[in-house]
């Protein structure tokens, strides 16, 4: 076993006996074996000219193929052989259309036979770990990895907008491409690069994609009030990113006395009007992220739905009251199958105890996408040219277990008074609860939405550049971000595609960036890792 996808890997370098995450060997040894398949796939999409227009159900089935790589996503070793053995079907039908001498130059990936057991499966996975992807040197490795973690989260992205509708061959085609460049033993460090920024370009249309599906949906987020404290009565948690999935249980829970709760990734969720007026029953947030599962799940009294990765490996107190919906899947845990039919999540939460009082915990405001901010765009540009904001700060990325990530909460805390902080995905769950006031009438803290809201951050940003007539460098804007996972790796190489500079990442930074591709980062995109809050405020601020 060799994983070091995630910021949490062992030591630093990877995970080799078992996953931080929970994840085992077999697991891990199985999830490289559908990498590679799905390259053998590419590779052979790519020689018959079809990779540049994919059908729509093949693209998707790549998506949702890689999308269940990404950290904490897929424990299962069941579901992953199904997707392993539907790869190999669809990449043996792709090379059986190929002609002798095109066949000929495939590699191995596209034609090797495929274990017959699962034994057999993970021993071929085990020799395909990442420490071992062809590549001239290790920078070209480097940014193979990066390539194919940028892809995980491309993949993620582009899933969760297939499920609302909404779908670009672009970006499919974008996955095959990429996916059929990682077994290339011969490929440049300058087509590798290439590929690098292109996953950047194609990221940010994935996440317009899902922004598009949301709102569509939805309606755009408007700032909204979310109660933190608990309703008496009977209780459904829903953690994630799929509003789909939440908007499902909301409809088929109405009428039975339950209320239902966000966790994690969903709270952004209370902000849409298509959720939050038509369903009363969506009452309020319990709990923060997934990185504090053990101290908040045992403790919840009703049923609990996981829809993507957002919590470890589940604890054995709770797995009696779980769900995992979609591509999530751990041994031993329910798991709610295509039809979306909730029955056995809604029958689990009349059977628990729900909370026996009411309780005020007070709340937190969301909606502060970019609809919102823009809307008082003319008060902000009169506020920063009259002094009254002196500087913005971009506080997101992911959360995690690891320490070191209490600088992002001290950091918030010691932002000046004459400053304004955006923060968006489940980092922000480090000072999502702190009142830091407001300037103008525009609250200081504002919650821009889940990771993929990044687009709208992306939108704000562009859109204040223009009002001051110049580039999204100039503006006075900081971007101190904290990565966890993959969908993380594809959102800072959309940074790096728009050219934006002087990015402050932390804890650490990802165990598969060499010293010289890092160096290229550092002279290309002035990438810094964080140090103290005192000592980034003073070097930003002067």
């Amino acid at each position: 076993m060799f994983c070091n996808q995630c910021e949490q890997a062992a030591k630093g370098i990877a995970c080799t006996t078992v996953g931080v995450c929970g994840k085992s060997k077999e697991v891990a040894h199985l999830q490289n074996l559908l990498i590679y398949v799905l390259e053998g796939l590419a590779a052979a999409e790519v020689a018959a000219g079809r990779a540049g227009a994919p059908k729509n159900e093949l693209g998707h089935f790549v998506a949702k193929a890689v999308f269940s790589t990404l950290t904490n996503v897929d424990f299962d070793s069941g579901r992953i052989v199904e997707l392993i053995n539907k790869a190999a079907a669809l990449r043996d039908e792709s090379v059986a259309g190929l002609g002798g001498e095109a066949r000929a130059a495939l590699p191995d990936a596209a034609t090797f036979t495929l274990g017959a057991t699962v034994e057999e499966m993970a021993a071929q996975g085990k020799e395909q770990a990442v420490d071992k992807i062809p590549a001239a040197n290790e920078d070209i490795r480097s940014l193979k990895q990066i390539l194919l973690y940028g892809m995980k989260g491309v993949a993620a992205y582009a899933d969760h907008a297939a499920i609302l509708g909404q779908e670009d061959p672009a970006v499919y085609s974008f996955l095959l491409e990429g996916l059929a460049a990682i077994p290339v033993a011969d490929l440049d460090l300058d087509t590798a690069l290439g590929l690098v920024m292109k996953c950047g370009e194609v990221n940010l249309r994935a996440m317009e994609l899902l922004d598009a599906g949301n709102t569509g949906a939805y309606g755009h987020p408007e700032p909204t009030p979310v109660p933190l404290g608990a309703k008496r009565g009977k209780a459904i948690l829903v953690s994630g990113h799929d509003l789909r999935d939440l908007e499902l249980i909301l409809k088929q829970s109405e009428g039975k006395g339950i209320f239902v709760y966000t966790h994690g990734e969903m709270l952004p969720a209370h902000a849409y009007p298509g959720l939050k007026k038509t369903y009363p029953h969506l009452h309020g947030h319990y709990g923060t992220a997934w990185q504090n599962q053990a101290k908040e799940f045992p403790g919840f009294p009703g049923a609990i739905v996981m829809t993507t990765n957002c919590i470890q490996k589940p604890l054995d107190s709770y797995k009696d009251r779980i769900f995992t919906t979609g591509l999530v899947a751990w041994p031993g845990v329910a798991h709610i199958g295509d039809d979306k039919d909730f029955t056995p999540v809604i029958e689990k939460a009349l059977e628990m105890e729900g909370f026996t009082e009411d309780t005020d915990r007070g709340q937190v405001m969301v909606g502060f996408a970019r609809n919102t901010v823009l809307s008082v765009a003319d008060k902000v540009i009169e506020a920063v040219k009259g002094k009254a904001i002196r500087h913005f700060f971009l506080v997101a990325g992911c959360d995690g277990a690891k320490p070191g990530r209490n600088y992002y909460t001290e950091f918030v805390e010691k932002v000046p008074e004459d400053c304004m902080v955006l923060t968006l995905a489940c980092g922000k769950f480090r000072f999502f609860d702190k009142d830091l006031g407001d300037i103008g009438g525009i609250p200081r803290l504002l919650d821009v939405g889940q990771c993929n809201d990044a687009y709208s951050a992306i939108k704000i940003a562009g859109a204040l550049a223009d009002a001051f007539n110049c580039g999204v460098n100039d503006l006075p804007l900081s971007m101190v971000l904290s990565w966890y996972e993959q969908k993380a790796v594809a959102i800072l190489l959309t940074l790096f595609y728009l050219g934006i500079k002087d990015i402050r990442l932390g804890p650490s930074l990802p165990a598969f960036i060499t010293p010289a591709v890092l160096n290229v980062l550092v002279e290309k995109f002035a990438v810094k890792p964080i140090s103290t809050p005192d000592e980034d405020l003073k070097a930003i601020l002067g």
